[in-house]
């Protein structure tokens, strides 16, 4: 038997990660200050595949302490993956520079 590691590549997106667990996608390199959560609340079915319609988006604060409860910095309700992922994009590139600034 062989004691190799398996790596496991992540999909990833202009560069940042992104991870699906269950209905939740989160974007974003957990060594930042902000990631983007995206929770699919309804799905439809195209061709006996299910797409998501409406996507809560939240940019979160990654550097709260794991016991408290995450602080939601923006949140948004948006129409398609698509659109949540643009908006989620939007949002971590002005929390970069808001960060840099301050």
């Amino acid at each position: 038997m062989s004691t190799e590691k398996t790596e496991k590549k992540l999909l990833s997106f202009r560069g940042k990660p992104l991870i699906r667990c269950g209905n939740t996608i989160y974007y974003g390199n957990t060594n930042d200050r902000f990631i983007v959560e995206m929770q699919i609340k309804s799905t439809s079915d195209i061709k006996k595949m299910k797409v998501a319609e409406k996507v809560l988006v939240l940019l979160v604060d990654s550097a709260m302490p794991k016991d408290k409860n995450k602080k939601i910095i923006k949140m948004s309700e948006k129409l398609g993956l698509y659109n949540a992922l643009e908006t989620g994009i939007a949002w971590l590139n002005s929390a970069k520079e808001f960060q840099i600034q301050g």
